[in-house]
């Protein structure tokens, strides 16, 4: 699949491997009907998580994060200095809006609901990354994560 290899390319830069999105999700992991156990948990995350990233459109959002980064760093963001971006501001909210589109565009109300637990527990990776980073990968682990409750559960029922 060259989308998501190239996508993870990008994303190794930062230590944002597959592997450490799916140990993130896993911090937060909740036993439910149809994974009851993290090692069934892990793999409907990871067929959920290549799913998503099967989609250009959610790789080019999770891109856009990694050039705002790089802009953030380098103080080329317009209205905020290197020195702003790096504290993480409260009055900067793009990044939330960002991880939040992010979250919807995958699962729906409910990626945005668990986008906002990850946001706030920032387990692993999450809590190494900068502003745009942390909050667009917390919304690739929220949609992917509520689609991983949601059809694990249909499927339970079935």
């Amino acid at each position: 699949m060259p989308g998501k290899r190239d996508l993870f390319e990008t994303l190794d830069k930062y230590g944002i491997t597959e592997d450490a999105i799916t140990d993130a999700a896993m911090e937060l992991y909740v036993p439910h009907p149809g994974i009851e156990t993290e090692e069934l948990a892990r793999g409907a995350f990871k067929r959920e998580l290549d799913f998503a990233l099967s989609d250009p459109n959610l790789c080019i959002l999770v891109y856009a994060a990694t050039l705002l980064e790089e802009e953030g760093e380098n103080g080329e963001l317009p209205g905020i200095t290197a020195q702003d971006f790096e504290r993480d501001p409260v009055y900067l909210i793009a990044d939330e809006v960002l991880g939040i589109a992010i979250a919807k565009y995958i699962g729906g109300y409910k990626g945005m609901f668990e986008f906002t637990r990850f946001d706030q527990n920032k387990p692993g990776i999450l809590g190494k990354l900068g502003p745009f980073l942390d909050d667009a990968i917390a919304g690739l682990i929220g949609g992917v994560s509520s689609n991983m409750y949601s059809r694990s559960l249909a499927r339970s029922l079935i």
